[in-house]
């Protein structure tokens, strides 16, 4: 209530000025059918909203219906609440997540800001944050954001349980805002708002909760970097947590697209044995040996689980990881595991789509299998930056392709079509 008093007592004292009349604050046209709350948001966010140095504006990524593509909208500058930073964005990662979502395939709110691995830099804090928060990202800092964005309070945040977070799915996953249950964006013609996937981070600015930060050293790259926000910390969050990789461990990735290649990059640093690689495209298996593979099996050609076995002594993998959301490689990933093996799932897949499992072989032979959606933030983060900055994990290896913000619509329309061998990321900034 008090907030939007300050704000109404702005609004009165621009329609004072000279230059503005009671449906003109500092050039951007109020409806005098817009609602009160509509016309807080527009003052507030063209008056004081900028911040030193800030544009009242910026452009973003949005997604309206199925299978159409995505069209470039304007917005008011984003205002980050306490906790939380605005990011001048300068790379966003191109994922199958988000294009799960345009094809309607998850459903999610729209319109929506798509993209949720960014890297960027810090030039505002919500009001009212901790100085800690401040301390360790102040303004300037180059970062890279996580896309489970923990809340850190939560039953499951205050366990340590990042990836688990209750606001996130209760709020950012199940209605596309914040943990206050409201967006950031606003679009600027119009006041209405637009929904956000993770951060909604294709788009010039953007507000992240701070839990979700790291710092990005100067010696590591805007563009690559943008990865480690997802590609990288699903795939760590599969074989740190949910399969516990050891040193010696023989290894299948099934689908070696941006995920599950960064897959076989982790596999190889955390001491794995035998690395499998199974694709239906020469291309990506070719790529796949760079990346850390000892073997590739492509599907399209040859039985994937009848080669595990072989690769293996007749005993499978210890630990195979489904990075596609497809009924058939869920049933090749737990078929392909020795007796007492997990079998991690990463890949999201059509909504209601089901698995089948061999229900006995699952219960006599220990046969473990084991969702896993990402990495948790805070812990997992940094160790990501690290690994990244000491090219145990190659982040130019990792991206192929680069695409200009203008041309975000057509990276997911490549992705779509398998035209995009490991990770892009569209350069903002």
């Amino acid at each position: 209530m008090a907030s939007a008093m300050a704000r109404r007592t702005i609004i009165n004292h621009y329609s004072k000025l000279p230059f503005a009349s009671s449906r003109c604050l500092n050039k951007h046209f109020v409806s005098p059918h817009t609602s009160i709350q509509q016309q807080d948001a527009v003052s507030f966010h063209s008056q004081v909203g900028g911040g030193a140095g800030l544009p009242s504006y910026m452009r973003g990524a949005v997604y309206r219906e199925p299978n159409k593509p995505l069209t470039i909208e304007e917005f008011h500058i984003p205002r980050p609440k306490a906790g939380e930073v605005l990011i001048k964005n300068k790379g966003c990662g191109v994922c199958h997540s988000d294009l799960h979502v345009m094809k309607g395939e998850i459903p999610f709110s729209s319109p929506c800001v798509v993209g949720h691995e960014i890297t960027g830099e810090v030039v505002e804090h919500g009001p009212l944050t901790d100085s800690k928060v401040i301390e360790r990202l102040p303004v300037g800092s180059r970062v890279v954001g996580a896309f489970i964005m923990p809340c850190g309070s939560c039953s499951y945040c205050s366990q340590g349980n990042d990836d688990l977070c209750e606001s996130f799915f209760a709020y950012n996953r199940a209605k596309g805002t914040l943990y206050d249950g409201e967006t950031r964006l606003f679009l600027r013609g119009s006041g209405k708002p637009v929904f956000m996937y993770s951060m909604g981070g294709l788009a010039e600015y953007c507000v992240v909760p701070a839990n979700a930060l790291s710092v990005l050293p100067e010696s590591l790259p805007y563009t690559e970097s943008a990865i480690l926000g997802c590609a990288v910390f699903t795939a760590y969050g599969a074989m740190a947590h949910a399969a516990a990789v050891r040193p010696g461990d023989s290894v299948a990735v099934i689908g070696t697209g941006g995920v599950g290649s960064s897959c076989l990059q982790i596999a190889r640093a955390f001491g794995a044995s035998d690395i499998i690689a199974v694709d239906v495209q020469d291309v990506k298996l070719q790529k796949a040996k760079t990346l850390g593979a000892t073997h590739t099996i492509n599907s399209a050609k040859e039985d994937p689980i009848g080669k595990i076995l072989e690769i293996t002594g007749g005993k499978g993998v210890d630990v195979a990881v489904e990075a596609l959301g497809k009924p058939q490689t869920f049933a090749q990933c737990t078929q392909s595991v020795k007796d007492g093996g997990k079998a991690v799932m990463i890949g999201l897949a059509q909504a209601g789509s089901l698995g089948e499992v061999d229900i006995n072989r699952l219960v006599r032979r220990k046969i473990q299998i084991i969702g896993s959606y990402g990495g948790r933030a805070r812990q997992d983060l940094p160790k990501l930056i690290r690994l990244a900055e000491t090219g145990i994990f190659n982040l130019e290896l990792a991206v192929s392709r680069r695409y200009s913000f203008e041309e975000a619509s057509k990276a997911f329309q490549d992705l779509n079509e398998g035209r995009i061998v490991g990770r892009a990321v569209v350069e903002i900034a």
